[in-house]
């Protein structure tokens, strides 16, 4: 679990904002605790002291995602066989997701990745600052949680090498990277925006399905994007 960044966009640790009485990282840790056999809590490391009984093994971040993520993946034990790596900025990922994102690793997959379709047209700036349309029916924002193959994972993260999820390091040695369906309503919170969006996709009443075609409008652009959780 992924909570190392300082929410500079966001304006502080939104990790540990309150979402509908809980902390953001509180939501994520209730569903890894029910789908994986341990869970190991990447924080700043500031935090890590005072945080020891959140997971199995909390340990301090580094400098950027991917460095967070190798102190988190020193930290799993040496026979575990698959790893889930989640931003806990996306607090509204469902036990649908993790468990599907393990199976497909289980059948075989070095990597199972969560997906949904771009609503908007995408646009490629060219060096020369013209534009080019990409065809949106090949494109997918990836989420968090990922789930890999260990050995594939440790192996893909040699090198101290940086991007912006694990599944494009996994691309990188050739790995084979499986699509699952991911959910629109599980949004990364970047802005305090998002946090209200998420407030209100929590709430109770018939508004709140209503609320997921339009929140996904708003946030499935850059910000979006598994990546960086800061």
């Amino acid at each position: 679990m992924v909570a190392g960044g300082s929410g500079s966009r966001f304006g502080g640790k939104k990790q540990f904002a309150v979402l509908k009485g809980r902390e953001v990282l509180e939501w994520s840790l209730a569903v890894a605790g029910r789908t994986c056999d341990g869970v190991v809590l990447v924080l700043p490391p500031e935090m890590v002291a005072q945080s020891a009984r959140r997971a199995e093994r909390v340990v301090a971040g580094g400098g950027t995602r991917c460095a967070s993520v190798r102190a988190g993946l020193a930290a799993v034990p040496d026979d575990a066989g698959v790893v889930v790596v989640h931003d806990a900025a996306r607090p509204l990922a469902s036990e649908r997701i993790w468990r599907a994102v393990i199976e497909a690793v289980r059948l075989g997959a070095d990597a199972g990745v969560p997906c949904v379709p771009l609503a908007d047209t995408v646009k490629q700036r060219q060096d020369d600052g013209g534009l080019v349309t990409l065809d949106r029916a090949r494109l997918l924002a990836s989420q968090t949680p990922q789930a890999f193959a260990a050995a594939v994972l440790r192996a893909a993260h040699a090198g101290d090498k940086e991007a912006t999820d694990d599944a494009a390091l996994v691309e990188a040695i050739g790995g084979r990277v499986t699509e699952v369906a991911g959910d629109p309503s599980n949004l990364k919170l970047t802005t305090r925006l998002d946090l209200l969006l998420a407030e209100a996709l929590l709430a109770d009443g018939p508004m709140a399905g209503s609320l997921v075609p339009a929140c996904t409008r708003l946030v499935e652009g850059p910000n979006a994007l598994a990546g960086d959780d800061r």
